[in-house]
């Protein structure tokens, strides 16, 4: 298949284009390399992919050395018109859409941000998979849409009406507006709240990077609410197997949909949200103890009051997704954190 993949250069993209890519699909590859983090962690992973980096020049398609069905192109998508040339010039099966502000805190103090990526961006990838017929749309949407939300394990068919953050409110706002094309225009759609992704080549901005890190370099952490959270942590291995399924599978119009019951989680419309998550929260305190133990040192600790923004839980019910894929997240935290170690080492001490 012809597959479309925005943020490639991202920690999802470039590991769900990896796997693509070995599945023979050809691939064309979307990022800005803004520098919300250091772009030179963004580079590296599309060296990995085969791209000369050095070569990259603005809005000009770039082909993999080592995967020729993959090519790479650094551009805005927030410029409509260069999106809409894009879907023009490709006749793209399948949009996997990832790009976009992520973030819970960084969102408190640079909203504006979040209004341009995650809701004018996806205007435009909406108005460009309507135009040229794309038989699947794909998008991440995040656990972070729960908020408020006290019913745990989350699942789909909770409300999702209180938000604690913008970040999450652009991502229910995404939620919504792609029902809404898939309502009108017949847009096959489906949305993927992730938990809590980790792993290999992951974000810096992200507690498992952030943690070890200070603890090898014998700085102390901030600990928030004292340890006492809980989070869904899903390793990238589980995310990247959940989105190449889901992708293959395109939602139908569900007809035994009841508008007076109007189950958040389908639609008379094809238009699917699942949730992908590992379904065993953990306690922040003890997972900076499994770091610890991957490292063989203890961290030294600040505790910290509850930050604003953040939720006090996170758990998926996925149930829905291993019914529709026959695939559920199930990496153990302790081997999924061996992992990142191992790659964090190899990456930044080698």
């Amino acid at each position: 298949m012809n597959i479309l993949v925005t943020g490639t250069a991202g920690f999802i993209g470039a590991a769900v284009t990896r796997r693509l890519l070995r599945e023979n699909h050809t691939v064309i590859g979307i990022d800005n390399l803004n520098d919300y983090y250091d772009p030179s962690l963004k580079l590296a992973r599309l060296k990995n992919l085969g791209i000369d980096t050095d070569s990259l020049k603005p809005d000009t398609p770039v082909i993999s050395v080592s995967n020729p069905g993959f090519s790479f192109i650094k551009m805005n998508l927030e410029d409509p018109e260069k999106t809409t040339g894009i879907f023009d010039r490709n006749r793209f099966d399948i949009v996997i859409h990832l790009a976009g502000q992520p973030g819970v805190r960084y969102s408190i103090s640079n909203p504006r941000s979040y209004i341009t990526n995650n809701i004018d961006v996806f205007v435009n990838i909406l108005e460009g998979c309507r135009c040229s017929n794309v038989k699947h749309l794909v998008f991440a949407s995040s656990s972070s849409v729960y908020g408020l939300n006290g019913n745990v394990p989350f699942s789909e068919q909770s409300g999702i009406a209180h938000p604690v953050s913008l970040y999450a409110a652009t991502k229910k706002s995404n939620e919504l507006m792609a029902h809404v094309y898939s309502h009108l225009y017949n847009l096959p759609v489906t949305g993927l709240r992730f938990f809590t992704v980790y792993g290999p080549w992951g974000r810096p901005d992200m507690s498992p990077h952030l943690f070890i890190d200070a603890i090898l370099h014998d700085r102390p952490i901030k600990v928030f609410n004292n340890g006492d959270m809980l989070r869904d942590f899903t390793f990238i291995d589980d995310i990247v197997e959940s989105v190449t399924r889901i992708a293959k599978i395109i939602p139908q119009p569900d007809n035994q949909w009841d508008a007076s019951i109007a189950r958040p989680d389908s639609s008379c419309a094809p238009y699917k949200i699942y949730n992908v998550g590992c379904q065993n929260p953990v306690r922040l305190i003890d997972y900076i103890s499994c770091i610890e133990t991957a490292l063989g040192k203890e961290a030294k600790k600040i505790l910290l009051p509850m930050q604003p923004g953040d939720v006090y839980q996170t758990n998926s019910d996925s149930s829905a997704l291993a019914a529709a894929t026959g695939y559920s997240p199930s990496t153990p935290l302790e081997a999924g954190i061996r992992k990142t170690v191992e790659w964090f080492k190899t990456y930044y001490f080698s």
